[in-house]
């Protein structure tokens, strides 16, 4: 099991566990549904800020 990060209210995992049934706490599942909260994104399947995503972008 991955660990849990409280972001706010909501209690996100740091990497998708890549279960069929996504669980509450799926970072994938709360990107879909709208739910990630501002600043946060999923890379790779892992929790990852925007900042960190938009180096990864330039890296690339």
């Amino acid at each position: 099991m991955s660990k849990k990060v409280r972001i706010g209210k909501i209690k996100v995992k740091q990497k998708c566990c890549v279960s069929k049934k996504r669980c509450d706490s799926c970072p994938i599942r709360l990107l879909k549904e709208g739910k990630m909260p501002d600043g946060y994104a999923v890379h790779k399947r892992k929790l990852v800020t925007v900042e960190a995503k938009s180096k990864l972008k330039k890296a690339a």
